[in-house]
């Protein structure tokens, strides 16, 4: 049994705008409960790393549970060779829905704490070492979404990935967001975590660049994927096998 376009696309809304509630709104928590940054940081880090897994085991069956555009876009690029992964008519619907409900979940959490619903972040972030943290981040994220893709292990993603998240926020300086979407999210939170519009950018462009390390890592490491036993399944079901998302 296939599963629409439109509800795929409309499951990566959702579960993109979760993922950032959860990160802005335990930041503006944290922030409120405590004038100590490493213990805002650590409530972030830990609020997210525990979402994480919920929101991709929700949205996960239906839509593969990207909720990153770059983990969408080496999705499609891996899968032109092996006709597996996302068609471009999908990452074409995905990506905007994606970055919508990034926004979506932005205004969300900015109203459930009584703040405007849009408020431009002047959080920069900008320099060489946080750009290149983005690039570190984002690797290790896609290189652990494909490298299970590729085992046959896409059901451990859940629990791996919101581990890999929780960790970054602390190993890189950047705090890894290694989404895009998720990015330009945060630009409209002037919270904890949010990020300057002039900031956006160049954290995309390490992001992107993060995202290309990354798949030449995993296919550097296994450059065939794992087959599963023959079954009687739709080429649109085989696609979204994959359950892979963002971060923070």
């Amino acid at each position: 049994m296939t599963t629409g376009i439109g509800r795929r696309a409309f499951a990566e809304f959702l579960g993109s705008g979760l993922l950032v509630a959860v990160v802005i709104g335990s930041g503006v928590m944290a922030a409120r409960l405590s004038p100590d940054v490493g213990i805002q940081l650590l409530a972030n880090s830990v609020a997210t790393a525990a979402a994480l897994p919920v929101i991709i085991t929700l949205v996960g069956p239906v839509s593969g549970a990207h909720l990153n555009p770059v983990v969408s876009l080496v999705d499609w690029l891996l899968g032109r060779r092996e006709r597996t992964g996302l068609t471009a008519r999908e990452v074409v619907a995905y990506l905007p829905a994606q970055v919508a409900g990034g926004i979506a979940g932005a205004v969300l959490a900015n109203l459930m704490f009584a703040l405007p619903p849009v408020t431009a972040s002047t959080h920069v972030r900008a320099g060489l070492s946080l750009w290149l943290g983005e690039v570190v981040a984002t690797a290790g994220l896609v290189a652990l979404v494909v490298a299970l893709a590729r085992q046959g292990r896409a059901h451990l993603a859940p629990p791996l990935v919101g581990a890999y998240i929780g960790a970054a926020y602390w190993f890189t300086s950047s705090t890894s967001f290694a989404n895009p979407a998720v990015t330009i999210a945060r630009g409209f939170s002037d919270t904890f975590a949010g990020i300057a519009p002039a900031s956006i950018p160049a954290f995309v462009v390490a992001q992107l660049l993060g995202a290309l390390v990354g798949a030449v890592i995993a296919v550097a490491l296994y450059p065939t994927p794992s087959r599963p036993p023959a079954t009687d399944v739709r080429r649109d079901d085989r696609a979204h096998d994959v359950v892979v998302p963002h971060s923070s």
